[in-house]
């Protein structure tokens, strides 16, 4: 084990490093799986991101092991003694499972993934990583992304392994690889945006040498599924600093590549925000976005801030007096959002969701300063459905003007806009708003039968429930009539 620096505070100290030796003494399962291995003569460690947590003093219910067993007797072993086991990644040499264990006074369930020795590296006409199984940890450590995932602790003897220097870049939180960064990118080029990822979850700087390989290689990320730099993207964006990941996607063309709506926000300005260009400002919401969550991370919202204004490049437009318009931004930035999302293989309902908050995500400016009608607030309502509390949040984001005298007018107008959607949902139920007739009174009452007809006299009706608010159902059935009377004229 390499000696701490003790003339340097920042590098981790000799009682430090027990750390990992103390919390895995207080997690019996890693000691009891580890006997299992050893009595069937096999070797196992906690390995990467484990021990990385572990020395970060975050540690969760994830505990990542390595081997030298291959993925088979891997699940010999496991089986007899997990409450459940799966082997959806076994291809690439890693058997999952669920353990129950009572650590000091409290029960935790353990989510448990050994993976075989190996290394892995991409064929330049493949989308696949091809895996190869090693016989020492050294090799194993050796084809990890970065130094501060490729330390280990050996069980049960708990042999901290660390051969790549990971402990001192933990200490100066810098990302750097193992290798150089060029064969560790060309082995699995989503270490690029692991890269940018983990600067963004860990608050870690990256490497000069890291950083310029990205740059240099940027165009090997195209050899990635789709699927894979999806969820590297989820995890950046869902990360607590998703600015300093993304300004790195795009500070080295990797952006270009996976989300190129982003950069191309760089080039323009917009006519409300003079002093920052629509890029500066898209991270700005995002961050102003994330503020204002009350559960956790929201993947909805937050892509939604960092797409709301890509339809500004191919709206752009230079009017007569000087200014910069960008008319109908909303609704082209909704088509790219969905064309985006779906190319990166994004749910539907997510898909859904997040082109509906960047379409509607000007309506609150659309009514301008006067005071909101009925017929308005229902129509916000019912347009934004169960996005509203969504839309509520990423409304005020968008707001990141420097005079306080207008974002103090902007976030009064949308104080007011919630007390009128709440007093109005008192009074009407506005979350479920319908006509006052359904589709079988309308039939019953006109004597038709189920065709066009019924659609368009329910959607008349729930004109008229927008604009006027609920209506006896006296005064409903006459103004179908009178509906019905016009169109038969």
């Amino acid at each position: 084990m390499p000696n701490a620096n003790e003339a340097n505070p920042s590098v981790p100290s000799q009682e430090q490093r027990r750390a990992v030796s103390e919390l895995l003494r207080v997690a019996p399962v890693a000691d009891d799986l580890a006997r299992r291995f050893q009595e069937a003569g096999f070797s196992l460690a906690l390995v990467g991101g484990s021990v990385r947590d572990a020395l970060l003093g975050r540690l969760g219910n994830d505990l990542d092991f390595t081997t030298d067993a291959r993925p088979q007797d891997v699940l010999k072993i496991m089986k007899p003694w997990a409450d459940a086991v799966w082997d959806v990644g076994i291809a690439f040499g890693t058997v999952g499972a669920q353990k129950a264990a009572r650590v000091g006074d409290a029960d935790r369930n353990w989510q448990i993934e050994v993976t075989t020795y190996r290394s892995e590296a991409y064929d330049r006409t493949s989308r696949k990583p091809e895996v190869a199984y090693g016989d020492s940890i050294d090799d194993d450590l050796v084809r990890r992304d970065f130094t501060v995932n490729a330390m280990a602790v050996a069980l049960p003897e708990k042999e901290f392994i660390d051969p790549h220097g990971g402990l001192e870049d933990l200490a100066a939180r810098v990302l750097r690889t193992p290798g150089t960064p060029e064969e560790s990118f060309s082995d699995d080029p989503l270490r690029m945006m692991r890269a940018a990822r983990f600067a963004a979850q860990l608050d870690f700087e990256v490497a000069p040498e890291v950083v310029k390989a990205m740059t240099d290689m940027a165009g090997r990320i195209d050899i990635v599924s789709a699927e894979r730099v999806r969820d590297e993207l989820n995890k950046l964006i869902l990360s607590p600093h998703p600015r300093k990941g993304m300004s790195l996607l795009v500070e080295t063309g990797l952006a270009e590549h996976v989300l190129p709506e982003l950069p191309a926000l760089r080039l323009e300005r917009d006519e409300h925000h003079r002093h920052k260009d629509v890029y500066d400002h898209t991270l700005i919401v995002l961050e102003q976005a994330m503020a204002l969550e009350t559960e956790g991370p929201d993947l909805t919202l937050r892509l939604a801030a960092l797409l709301h204004d890509i339809g500004k490049p191919r709206t752009r437009r230079f009017e007569k007096d000087g200014r910069v318009s960008f008319h109908h931004h909303e609704v082209v930035g909704a088509k790219m959002t969905k064309k985006r999302m779906t190319a990166l293989k994004y749910s539907n309902e997510l898909v859904k969701d997040v082109s509906r908050l960047v379409e509607l995500h000007l309506r609150f400016h659309g009514y301008g300063t006067g005071e909101w009608t009925d017929s308005a607030v229902r129509r916000y309502v019912r347009d934004a459905g169960p996005l509203l509390d969504r839309l509520h949040k990423l409304t005020r984001s968008d707001c990141t003007t420097r005079n306080k005298r207008k974002a103090s007018a902007l976030s009064r107008a949308y104080d007011g806009l919630e007390e009128r959607i709440a007093q109005l949902q008192e009074q009407e139920e506005l979350d479920a708003i319908r006509p006052d007739l359904d589709g079988n009174q309308i039939m019953e009452i006109l004597g038709i039968r189920p065709g066009p007809a019924v659609g368009q006299a329910y959607k008349h009706l729930l004109e008229l429930r927008l604009e006027n608010g609920p209506m006896e159902h006296d005064a409903a059935v006459d103004a179908l009539k009178e509906w019905w009377a016009a169109q038969q004229g």
